[in-house]
């Protein structure tokens, strides 16, 4: 059984049911919230490992509740939207989303998509206190921890969600290797590659604007054209 709770905000309380069941017989204890302003507060009360966020919403749409959340803390979040267009999907990613599910859906691959985020997001956050410091990364100013989960770019903290610091981290570790984005997500989302490349796009170009300071301004990660990215030595 898996005793995390969970978050679904969706106004839609028929799809916010079906989902909450599937996840319950996983085990997962799930919380329900209509809009994004009772999804907030309920998130500021109440420890939840993991939220699943429609987009439109009212009162506040799930693009706002997502800023929000990203300016506190660096949970996993898996949109929802009805909305099937390529720009939808890299709106969502951009605003701080880990994952994106079209409607409709068939709440198998969403219970799979939970477990994937899950999976990454308990990794990153286990904590050994028998490992020593080894497990820093260190680049070019950039300082990767895998096991406090600590970025910093200059000595500057780089607040990174679970998948930017998996992509990064995959990439720190093989320096001088060049990952096409097919090859990220299969590594880092654990699953088939079964969609365009602008969800990896996108993260990557997350993760490059968060390392950008003042003291850097040369790109970190390099784009190879027609191949993919890498971290140079």
């Amino acid at each position: 059984m898996n005793p995390y709770h969970l978050l679904i905000v969706d106004d839609d309380k028929e799809i916010a049911d079906l989902a909450g069941i599937y996840l319950n017989n996983e085990g997962y204890k799930v919380m329900k919230a209509a809009n994004g302003r009772e999804a907030l507060h309920m998130l500021e009360t109440f420890p939840f490992k993991l939220v699943i966020l429609d987009i439109m919403m009212p009162e506040m749409d799930g693009l706002e509740v997502c800023r929000r959340i990203r300016e506190k803390g660096n949970i996993p979040i898996i949109m929802l939207s009805a909305k099937s267009e390529e720009m939808d999907k890299i709106l969502g990613l951009s605003t701080g989303a880990d994952d994106y599910v079209t409607k409709p859906f068939h709440p198998m691959e969403l219970v799979a998509r939970v477990k994937s985020q899950l999976r990454r997001y308990l990794l990153l956050n286990k904590v050994d206190p028998s490992v020593e410091d080894e497990n820093s990364l260190h680049v070019r100013g950039l300082m990767v921890n895998k096991r406090t989960r600590q970025v910093t770019m200059d000595g500057q903290d780089i607040t990174l969600t679970p998948t930017e610091f998996m992509i990064l981290h995959l990439m720190a570790s093989n320096l001088g290797k060049v990952f096409s984005a097919e090859e990220i997500f299969e590594k880092v989302w654990k699953e088939q590659y079964f969609e365009s490349k602008n969800t990896v796009m996108v993260h990557i170009r997350k993760i490059r604007e968060k390392l950008k300071t003042h003291a850097n301004e040369t790109e970190l990660i390099k784009t190879v054209w027609g191949v993919g990215y890498k971290i140079e030595k």
